[in-house]
């Protein structure tokens, strides 16, 4: 697998994975509506850096941001968004993501990385952060309404660099 920068070529490839993740609902608190052109501005934004995993065929199977998670006295904290494409799930493609983003936020010199809203149901994801030393720091109490469950807790995660 290799993992490097994306380029406005692989917007399709992009969609192609982070379109449906976003049309379901469950993970990301993202208008399940939004456009192709929305939901690519918002994950090739100019205030991040995107990044896609490709299989050995040069397929992209997984793609992430990193940005500061906020301005001004907030930028020394990156936050990031991971998704996998459908078929690549269960292959680690999210674990490698996570250590080059955590790799990548040292280099740019970050003291620690930050998920605002990681949702309590995303179980897989939940347990893949703490793997890497995340901790959940906060509870927000019914904060996402998932399209099954209904309203489920976001979970604020941390980790120092």
């Amino acid at each position: 697998m290799n993992i490097r920068p994306a380029s406005p070529s692989d917007a399709p490839a992009i969609w192609s994975i982070i379109g449906p993740v976003i049309r379901a609902g469950e993970t990301y608190a993202l208008d399940r509506d939004m456009s192709e052109a929305e939901a690519l501005a918002y994950w090739m934004g100019e205030d991040r850096e995107t990044f896609v995993a490709e299989d050995e065929a040069g397929e992209v199977i997984g793609t992430y941001y990193l940005k500061p998670n906020h301005a001004g006295g907030g930028r020394h904290i990156a936050n990031c968004g991971y998704m996998t494409s459908a078929a690549a799930t269960g292959r680690g493609i999210a674990r490698a993501m996570c250590a080059h983003s955590l790799d990548r936020a040292r280099e740019r010199g970050f003291k620690g990385m930050q998920f605002n809203f990681v949702v309590s149901t995303n179980t897989r994801a939940v347990a893949l952060w703490e793997s890497f030393g995340f901790e959940t720091v906060g509870r927000l109490p019914g904060a996402f309404e998932h399209p099954s469950p209904g309203f489920v807790d976001a979970l604020v995660m941390f980790k120092a660099l």
